[in-house]
């Protein structure tokens, strides 16, 4: 491996990765810099989960806040919630695997989602429920609002 295009990796990852794509493209395997082109595969999986338990933790405290803050509900929420499940929609599109986790996701990001809520809101921890009060087909339903 050149130790120039090795030393990219470090400092210009996107010249890396114009490298890589370029050895891929003319099938110059053995010059390929495997080891890091299998860390940042590996690690594009883990973003996608990230992604996708991120934006669901955004949806879900917005839905709390809809629920337990009807007064106060805002273009701006209801926007984020709209965006949300847009940018989750189009998640599952480009990465249909990930629909296996949306449930195990639902879970976990529920807690994120409700302490966050109870930040946000100055409500106390214990308003919201200790499980999600939503099933995923209301999370997913682009007509629903608490």
């Amino acid at each position: 491996m050149d130790d120039h295009i090795n030393s990219d990796y470090k400092t210009d990852i996107l010249a890396w990765i114009n490298h890589q794509v370029e050895l891929l493209r003319a099938r110059r395997l053995d010059e390929l810099d495997l080891e890091n082109l299998i860390e940042e595969i590996a690690c594009m999986g883990i973003d996608l989960k990230h992604e996708l338990e991120h934006r669901m933790e955004l949806l879900i405290m917005h839905l709390l806040k809809c629920k337990y803050q009807r007064e106060r509900i805002s273009g701006s929420w209801r926007g984020t919630i709209r965006e949300q499940r847009r940018r989750i929609a189009r998640l599952l599109k480009d990465a249909p695997s990930l629909a296996r986790t949306v449930d195990d996701y639902l879970d976990e990001s529920y807690t994120a989602a409700a302490a966050r809520a109870a930040d946000e809101t100055g409500l106390p921890p214990a308003t919201f429920p200790p499980a999600t009060p939503f099933s995923k087909q209301q999370v997913f339903d682009p007509d629903f609002l608490p």
